[in-house]
């Protein structure tokens, strides 16, 4: 399969349940979550999730995917493999080892992946009402970004304004994601954290928004944390050779 075969739903479970049905387990923190899509149902509940086993082995999110998810004390590693491999490497490791260098070459190396960058998990509601920004939506779009929320996501939805773009899809497991960009001229004025305000507005179900920034994006951090969403945890996705930057056409 070549990656340009693999399509945005690739990352959502079918099995993915609602964030608003419970199972009768799903109040104890000391029940285990039986996969990703439970996992990322609890956190939009706000559940707790277990502490002991800190780190929990769980099916991928798809085939020719795998994710891991570190969170307060809990780390999910959903990729394909066995237990006793997984193991042999956190040998004395702390919470910090999944996301790591060496684990990270090692799961590239046995599921022939690419690891993304880190990213920063950020979680905010919904809001009601209409958004304080004027927003033009898109059906199409050339911008970087929208090339990006294609390869990543499902059901895109595109809105721009004259200082940057807004974009709203379904990630991982199926869950709500948003992305913003600001036009050059118009960063540093405030434009980033109102996109991503106006995102929460936007979400076409009863379901809390998620967004991912990088560590290093000071800018977009504040901006987001400005904007309503709260710090959860990190994120790496693994996807195949090529499938994060793919080759200009």
């Amino acid at each position: 399969m070549q990656p340009q075969d693999l399509q945005p739903q690739d990352w959502q479970s079918p099995h993915s349940p609602s964030p608003h049905s419970k199972s009768p387990h799903s109040q104890s923190p000391h029940s285990q979550p039986r996969d990703l899509p439970e996992v990322i149902a609890r956190l939009e509940r706000n559940e707790p999730l277990p502490s002991e086993p800190w780190l929990s082995l769980m099916p991928p999110p798809s085939p020719q995917r795998a994710a891991v998810v570190a969170l307060p004390g809990y780390v999910v590693v959903a990729a394909d493999v066995d237990r006793r491999w997984l193991d042999s490497w956190m040998s004395g490791a702390d919470f910090a080892a999944p996301s790591g260098p060496p684990f990270l070459n090692a799961l590239e190396e046995r599921l022939r992946l690419e690891a993304g960058a880190l990213d920063v998990l950020l979680l905010a509601p919904t809001l009601p009402g209409e958004p304080s920004v004027d927003l033009i939506p898109l059906d199409v779009s050339d911008h970087p970004r929208v090339a990006r929320a294609h390869r990543f996501r499902s059901d895109v939805r595109i809105w721009t304004t004259a200082h940057g773009v807004l974009i709203l899809g379904r990630g991982l497991t199926g869950r709500w994601e948003t992305a913003v960009e600001v036009h050059a001229p118009s960063r540093n004025q405030g434009h980033g954290r109102a996109l991503a305000a106006a995102a929460r507005h936007l979400v076409p179900e009863d379901r809390p928004l998620w967004a991912q920034v990088a560590p290093g994006n000071a800018s977009s951090l504040r901006a987001f944390l400005a904007a309503g969403y709260v710090p959860i945890g990190s994120e790496i996705l693994l996807t195949p050779p090529g499938y994060e930057h793919p080759p200009a056409r």
